[in-house]
């Protein structure tokens, strides 16, 4: 009978293992079923990674190990700040000169100008100055056509002439013709006072009559009249007669309009008044002029003065003899000095100014008529003063003002008393500080110690940072600050002083 059965394979030949049917999903490692091998025999599921004890342990550790590593890393980043207080660029108190101006702008002028014109109507001739010419004094500046002045001159001489002859024939001729009249009418007179008495003696005596008498007496009157009459005339040719003081009169008189001729005639001739600079020219040749008008404008040498525009809230701080450096906007290297001399009295109302002048004693050459000039007028100074940032002072504007100090680790508060103020520096007065009843935020009473150079106070800026509070200083930034602070021996400013 046939065998129908299969051979077996033979005993060395192994059986071929079948692969586990792997599912394309990722194993869960709950619900992985057990892998069945060629023989049939179950083994377990291999283990995952999160399912294994070692790895949960080494998990655990890794975990504490990286919270550590955080909380250290925190710790060091931000433990200094929680432990040492922040860092803070501080600002350094400084002890040196305080000088406290206030900055004005204004121009250049003279004390005053001199308007030049004419004192008679004419027509120009010649200008020979122009506009910005230095001119001295008795420099001819214009010329006016001067026929007719000259032929009025040459008549006022010739009657002036003519009356000096006058009074030398008076006192030549006519004084001594009256004076030998006068001799003649006395022996007329005297001839015929005696031909009267005979003729009175022959009437007596019966040898001529009345008639022959009265011819006498006639003649004895008229003689007297014309005696009279010659010494009247004598004396008024002497030097207190009228002839004679007529004489002098016409003379006067002539003579007066001889120099109201040359005076006239000067008036054609315009010169400067004083050595100085022609700031304006208004006129040319051929212009006919007439007085009143301003022909030319004057500025003289000598004194120069600074007129300036002063804010009316400064005007507390201003009184005569004060010091002050100024320059030409034009040469702003070239600095001068000058001297406070007036204060207006009135106040600008439209722009709340007061004008004050300074002079200037010494003008530098390249100072011009009305120029821009800028003027810094010191009103305070002070040496060796404890000198404070601004920036540092806390209610600047108030009564109680107080800066937070660096003491140790922690900031203090200490209360100021301020003096003169600069825009960047405050000078702190001895007097009695931390008397206010504040607490810093640890309970502790405000620093009693003054302050001093060298001491570092906290910006005003740094709003984080209040009494009582740890801090550290920012080493590098802190000392350009002192620098810059100690690099400026004097302080100006053009606001206003704090109130004492």
């Amino acid at each position: 009978m046939p065998d129908n059965s299969t051979p077996a394979a033979p005993a060395s030949t192994p059986a071929t293992p079948v692969a586990p049917a792997v599912s394309a999903a990722p194993a869960n490692p709950t619900t992985n079923p057990p892998i069945t091998t060629a023989t049939g025999a179950a083994t377990p599921p291999p283990l995952h990674p999160d399912q294994h004890p070692r790895w949960h342990w080494l998990l655990a550790r890794s975990g504490h190990i990286g919270t550590g590593v955080v909380v250290l890393a925190a710790a060091a980043w931000f433990g200094p700040d929680l432990v040492l207080g922040p860092r803070v660029e501080l600002l350094s108190v400084r002890q040196g000169d305080l000088v406290q101006t206030v900055v004005a702008s204004g121009r250049v002028a003279a004390p005053h100008r001199v308007s030049v014109g004419v004192q008679i109507t004419g027509t120009v001739a010649d200008v020979p100055v122009q506009e910005g010419q230095t001119v001295a004094s008795g420099d001819v500046l214009i010329r006016l056509n001067d026929t007719e002045l000259q032929a009025t001159l040459l008549q006022a001489r010739l009657n002036s002439a003519q009356a000096d002859a006058r009074l030398r024939s008076l006192q030549a001729l006519q004084a001594p013709l009256a004076a030998q009249a006068v001799l003649q009418a006395s022996a007329t007179h005297t001839q015929m006072q005696r031909t009267l008495l005979r003729s009175r003696e022959l009437v007596a005596q019966g040898f001529i009559g009345q008639a022959a008498l009265d011819d006498s007496l006639r003649a004895e009157r008229v003689a007297a009249a014309q005696l009279d009459i010659t010494q009247r005339q004598w004396a008024s040719a002497l030097p207190a007669g009228t002839d004679h003081q007529l004489a002098l009169t016409t003379l006067a008189l002539a003579r007066a309009g001889d120099d109201a001729a040359r005076a006239r005639l000067a008036y054609a001739v315009v010169r400067a008044p004083a050595s100085g600079v022609l700031i304006a020219r208004a006129v040319e040749p051929g212009d006919v002029v007439q007085p009143g008008k301003v022909l030319m404008l004057l500025s003289p040498a000598g004194s120069t003065e600074l007129v300036v525009q002063i804010d009316e809230r400064n005007l507390r701080l201003m009184r005569t003899g004060l010091t002050a450096l100024a320059s030409a906007d034009a040469y702003p290297n070239e600095r001068f000095d000058a001297r406070l001399v007036f204060i207006n009295p009135g106040v600008d109302a439209e722009r709340g100014a007061v004008e004050v002048k300074l002079a200037v004693p010494r003008p530098p050459p390249t100072l011009a008529q009305d120029m821009t000039v800028s003027v810094d007028i010191e009103v305070a100074r002070r040496t060796n003063a404890v000198l404070i940032p601004t920036a540092a002072v806390h209610g600047a504007d108030t009564a109680t003002p107080w800066v937070l100090r660096l003491e140790g680790r922690h900031a203090r508060r200490v209360a100021v008393v301020p003096g003169l103020r600069s825009g960047s520096q405050l000078q702190a007065l001895p007097g009695p500080v931390g008397s206010n009843d504040s607490k810093d935020s640890n309970n502790n009473s405000s620093s009693a110690a003054p302050l001093k150079a060298g001491d570092q106070l906290v910006p005003v800026a740094t709003a984080s940072i209040v009494a009582g509070q740890r801090l550290r200083a920012a080493g590098p930034a802190s000392a350009a600050s002192s620098a810059a602070s100690a690099a400026s021996a004097v302080v100006k400013t053009p606001t206003q002083p704090a109130a004492p």
